[in-house]
Protein backbone atom coordinates (compact mmCIF):
# COMPACT_ATOMS: atom_id res chain seq x y z
CA UNK A 1 0.00 0.00 0.00
CA UNK A 2 1.30 3.06 -0.63
CA UNK A 3 0.74 6.71 1.50
CA UNK A 4 2.58 9.81 1.21
CA UNK A 5 4.00 9.81 5.27
CA UNK A 6 3.51 13.71 5.26
CA UNK A 7 -0.23 13.98 4.09
CA UNK A 8 -2.06 13.83 7.52
CA UNK A 9 1.02 15.89 8.90
CA UNK A 10 0.68 18.65 6.48
CA UNK A 11 -3.11 18.26 6.11
CA UNK A 12 -3.59 19.10 10.11
CA UNK A 13 -0.83 21.94 9.40
CA UNK A 14 -2.66 23.88 6.79
CA UNK A 15 -6.33 23.59 9.10
CA UNK A 16 -6.58 27.00 10.10
CA UNK A 17 -8.97 25.83 12.46
CA UNK A 18 -7.11 23.19 14.03
CA UNK A 19 -4.01 25.83 14.02
CA UNK A 20 -6.19 28.70 15.42
CA UNK A 21 -7.68 26.14 18.37
CA UNK A 22 -3.89 24.83 19.02
CA UNK A 23 -2.93 28.42 19.73
CA UNK A 24 -5.69 29.24 21.67
CA UNK A 25 -4.92 26.91 24.46
CA UNK A 26 -1.25 28.50 24.58
CA UNK A 27 -0.57 29.61 28.32
CA UNK A 28 -1.15 32.97 29.09
CA UNK A 29 2.16 34.89 29.25
CA UNK A 30 2.70 35.99 32.54
CA UNK A 31 5.62 38.92 32.60
CA UNK A 32 7.13 38.90 29.49
CA UNK A 33 9.75 42.27 28.32
CA UNK A 34 11.51 40.66 26.03
CA UNK A 35 9.49 38.65 23.72
CA UNK A 36 11.38 35.77 21.22
CA UNK A 37 10.32 35.86 18.04
CA UNK A 38 9.72 32.82 16.26
CA UNK A 39 12.34 31.89 12.90
CA UNK A 40 11.38 29.11 9.95
CA UNK A 41 13.59 26.68 12.12
CA UNK A 42 11.13 26.50 15.00
CA UNK A 43 9.42 23.12 15.21
CA UNK A 44 7.29 23.37 17.87
CA UNK A 45 3.86 23.67 15.91
CA UNK A 46 3.63 20.09 13.80
CA UNK A 47 1.89 16.81 14.48
CA UNK A 48 3.06 13.23 14.88
CA UNK A 49 0.23 10.55 13.61
CA UNK A 50 0.20 7.17 14.52
CA UNK A 51 -1.69 5.07 12.14
CA UNK A 52 -2.39 1.06 11.55
CA UNK A 53 -1.15 0.17 7.96
CA UNK A 54 -1.44 -3.43 6.98
CA UNK A 55 -1.18 -4.88 10.12
CA UNK A 56 1.87 -2.49 11.18
CA UNK A 57 2.04 0.26 12.82
CA UNK A 58 3.52 3.56 11.48
CA UNK A 59 4.33 6.74 12.90
CA UNK A 60 3.98 9.74 10.73
CA UNK A 61 6.17 13.02 11.72
CA UNK A 62 6.11 15.75 9.32
CA UNK A 63 9.88 17.00 10.30
CA UNK A 64 11.34 13.36 9.49
CA UNK A 65 11.97 11.95 6.21
CA UNK A 66 9.67 9.30 6.47
CA UNK A 67 7.47 7.01 8.30
CA UNK A 68 9.05 4.70 11.19
CA UNK A 69 7.73 1.41 11.45
CA UNK A 70 7.13 0.82 14.98
CA UNK A 71 6.32 -3.04 14.26
CA UNK A 72 3.57 -5.71 13.49
CA UNK A 73 0.31 -5.71 14.98
CA UNK A 74 -0.81 -9.40 15.64
CA UNK A 75 -4.36 -9.88 14.38
CA UNK A 76 -6.36 -10.33 17.94
CA UNK A 77 -4.71 -7.31 18.88
CA UNK A 78 -6.61 -3.75 19.32
CA UNK A 79 -4.07 -1.23 17.41
CA UNK A 80 -4.76 1.24 20.52
CA UNK A 81 -3.11 -1.20 22.90
CA UNK A 82 0.36 -0.85 20.77
CA UNK A 83 0.55 2.24 20.25
CA UNK A 84 -0.66 3.14 23.54
CA UNK A 85 2.92 2.69 25.36
CA UNK A 86 4.97 4.26 22.81
CA UNK A 87 3.20 7.67 23.37
CA UNK A 88 3.31 7.44 27.34
CA UNK A 89 6.97 6.64 26.55
CA UNK A 90 6.52 9.58 25.04
CA UNK A 91 4.92 12.09 27.24
CA UNK A 92 7.00 10.77 30.10
CA UNK A 93 10.30 12.28 28.04
CA UNK A 94 8.83 15.94 29.18
CA UNK A 95 8.30 17.04 32.81
CA UNK A 96 4.98 16.60 35.29
CA UNK A 97 2.46 19.70 34.64
CA UNK A 98 4.34 19.81 30.86
CA UNK A 99 1.22 21.78 28.65
CA UNK A 100 3.14 22.71 25.22
CA UNK A 101 1.80 19.77 23.63
CA UNK A 102 -1.27 18.09 22.60
CA UNK A 103 -3.01 14.67 22.55
CA UNK A 104 -5.66 14.40 19.91
CA UNK A 105 -7.60 11.52 18.31
CA UNK A 106 -9.52 11.92 14.80
CA UNK A 107 -12.75 11.02 15.13
CA UNK A 108 -15.93 10.68 13.44
CA UNK A 109 -18.83 12.94 15.13
CA UNK A 110 -21.09 11.39 17.17
CA UNK A 111 -23.78 13.77 16.60
CA UNK A 112 -22.93 13.47 12.93
CA UNK A 113 -23.54 10.05 13.20
CA UNK A 114 -26.25 9.91 15.61
CA UNK A 115 -28.27 12.56 13.02
CA UNK A 116 -27.35 10.31 9.46
CA UNK A 117 -28.88 7.27 11.29
CA UNK A 118 -32.23 8.57 12.28
CA UNK A 119 -32.40 10.23 8.69
CA UNK A 120 -32.22 7.11 7.58
CA UNK A 121 -35.12 5.86 9.78
CA UNK A 122 -37.27 8.35 8.99
CA UNK A 123 -36.82 7.92 5.25
CA UNK A 124 -37.51 4.41 5.99
CA UNK A 125 -40.29 5.01 7.91
CA UNK A 126 -41.91 7.40 5.33
CA UNK A 127 -41.14 4.36 2.89
CA UNK A 128 -43.49 2.02 4.42
CA UNK A 129 -45.74 4.24 5.75
CA UNK A 130 -45.62 2.44 8.88
CA UNK A 131 -43.29 2.63 11.89
CA UNK A 132 -41.97 -0.82 13.39
CA UNK A 133 -41.85 -1.46 16.78
CA UNK A 134 -37.93 -1.35 16.38
CA UNK A 135 -38.25 1.99 14.78
CA UNK A 136 -40.96 3.51 17.20
CA UNK A 137 -37.84 2.48 19.82
CA UNK A 138 -35.26 3.63 17.76
CA UNK A 139 -36.01 6.67 16.50
CA UNK A 140 -36.74 8.33 20.06
CA UNK A 141 -33.51 6.83 21.23
CA UNK A 142 -31.30 8.51 18.32
CA UNK A 143 -33.02 11.97 18.80
CA UNK A 144 -31.82 11.45 23.19
CA UNK A 145 -28.66 10.91 21.66
CA UNK A 146 -28.63 13.88 19.73
CA UNK A 147 -29.76 15.75 22.59
CA UNK A 148 -27.51 14.52 25.10
CA UNK A 149 -24.40 15.33 22.72
CA UNK A 150 -25.63 19.05 22.24
CA UNK A 151 -25.27 19.10 25.97
CA UNK A 152 -22.35 17.74 26.22
CA UNK A 153 -21.17 19.98 23.46
CA UNK A 154 -22.06 22.95 25.73
CA UNK A 155 -20.12 21.70 28.66
CA UNK A 156 -17.00 21.65 26.47
CA UNK A 157 -17.79 25.23 25.36
CA UNK A 158 -18.11 26.82 29.02
CA UNK A 159 -15.33 23.67 30.22
CA UNK A 160 -12.68 25.50 27.42
CA UNK A 161 -13.76 29.26 27.97
CA UNK A 162 -12.19 28.62 31.63
CA UNK A 163 -9.03 27.02 30.89
CA UNK A 164 -8.53 29.93 28.25
CA UNK A 165 -9.82 32.99 30.41
CA UNK A 166 -6.47 35.11 31.63
CA UNK A 167 -6.71 35.25 35.01
CA UNK A 168 -3.32 36.95 36.00
CA UNK A 169 -4.82 40.00 36.48
CA UNK A 170 -7.63 39.05 39.05
CA UNK A 171 -4.39 37.38 40.71
CA UNK A 172 -2.16 40.33 40.08
CA UNK A 173 -4.97 42.51 42.17
CA UNK A 174 -5.73 39.60 44.87
CA UNK A 175 -1.60 39.68 45.57
CA UNK A 176 -2.24 43.72 45.72
CA UNK A 177 -4.91 43.34 48.27
CA UNK A 178 -3.30 40.43 50.32
CA UNK A 179 -0.02 42.82 50.85
CA UNK A 180 -1.48 45.86 51.81
CA UNK A 181 -4.05 43.83 54.54
CA UNK A 182 -0.49 41.97 55.58
CA UNK A 183 -1.71 38.41 54.83
CA UNK A 184 0.08 37.94 51.87
CA UNK A 185 3.83 36.32 53.86
CA UNK A 186 1.79 34.43 56.29
CA UNK A 187 0.01 32.61 53.60
CA UNK A 188 3.27 32.09 51.76
CA UNK A 189 4.64 30.58 54.92
CA UNK A 190 1.92 28.30 55.16
CA UNK A 191 1.84 27.44 51.96
CA UNK A 192 5.84 26.95 52.09
CA UNK A 193 5.59 24.38 54.92
CA UNK A 194 2.88 22.45 53.55
CA UNK A 195 4.70 22.03 49.92
CA UNK A 196 8.10 20.79 52.26
CA UNK A 197 5.96 18.52 54.17
CA UNK A 198 3.91 17.11 51.45
CA UNK A 199 8.52 16.80 50.06
CA UNK A 200 8.92 14.90 52.69
CA UNK A 201 6.09 12.32 52.59
CA UNK A 202 7.50 11.77 49.19
CA UNK A 203 11.14 11.25 49.90
CA UNK A 204 10.16 8.67 52.58
CA UNK A 205 7.95 6.91 50.14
Amino acid sequence: MSFDPRMRGLTLSNSQTIRTSHNSMSPHAHFEFDQKMGSKDDDAYHFVGYMPIDGRLYELDGLREGPIDHGPIAPEQDWLDVVRPIIMKRINIYTEGEIHFNLMALVSDRKMIYERQLEELLNESQVMGMQTEELENEIPRLRMLIEYEDVKMTKYQQEMARRKHNYIPFIVVLLKILAEEKKLMPLYEKAKERAAKKGNKKMKV
